[in-house]
């Protein structure tokens, strides 16, 4: 099952957080393990449950528990870092960084991940970014949560660690040039959109991070303050 879905249903990590949908006649057709797709056996396996049927032949599926869900970023992982695991690219103690450290030592041990990924193609967008980032998070065994919506907009990405809440904004730099700007434009957006200002929250981080395509790592980060 494990080297299936290396080979088949873990090609592209970004579809980790993604809706997943599959038709019913799909779901309940054949059970040939050559011939099931990859959603139908994930399903079939108890990797995904089916969390609503839509529009009459329409299956919703998501992970069925928080337990199955970090397995299956770790398995990503694993796809995105050539059988590594975070810890052996000096990436480990994210939780621990989250919850005792600064922005900072986030902006370093992201760093640290992304200078090891060994998955074509690299980061392209903001989304395969984000997407990237909710893949390590969940692997740590943390909920992150993508485009949390609000009165003002979508934050990309937020997670709670034992009395903090970090909101990230991630930019990307495609040319290696305007990075302080590219800056600039994630904080004006996260003070317009006033991510969680209003959330009941002990400790609230608010952090902006550019990351360069080229230089294949993150350049620039700032933590708002109130």
């Amino acid at each position: 099952m494990v080297e299936y879905l290396k080979s088949h249903a873990l090609r592209h990590p970004e579809e980790y957080g993604r809706e997943k949908s599959i038709s019913l006649s799909t779901l309940s057709g054949s059970s040939d393990l050559e011939n099931l797709s990859d959603l139908g056996l994930l399903t079939q396996a108890g990797y995904l449950t089916i969390k609503a049927v839509r529009y009459g032949d329409t299956v919703f599926l998501d992970y069925p528990n928080l337990e199955v869900k970090c397995a299956m970023a770790q398995l990503y992982m694993e796809r995105l870092l050539d059988g590594k695991v975070a810890g052996q690219v000096g990436a480990g103690p994210i939780v621990k960084v989250l919850a005792e450290e600064s922005a900072e030592s986030v902006f370093h041990i992201l760093n640290r991940l992304f200078m090891a990924i060994d998955y074509p193609p690299p980061v392209k967008d903001e989304a395969s970014l984000r997407a990237y980032v909710q893949v390590y998070f969940s692997g740590a065994g943390l909920e992150p949560k993508v485009e949390q919506h609000n009165a003002h907009g979508r934050s990309d990405l937020e997670v709670s660690v034992g009395e903090r809440h970090w909101v990230f904004e991630f930019k990307v730099s495609y040319d290696g040039k305007k990075e302080e700007e590219t800056l600039s434009e994630g904080i004006s957006q996260m003070k317009a959109r006033h991510y969680e200002e209003q959330g009941d929250f002990k400790e609230l981080k608010r952090v902006v991070l550019v990351y360069s395509i080229p230089s294949r790592q993150f350049v620039k980060w700032k933590l708002l303050t109130f």
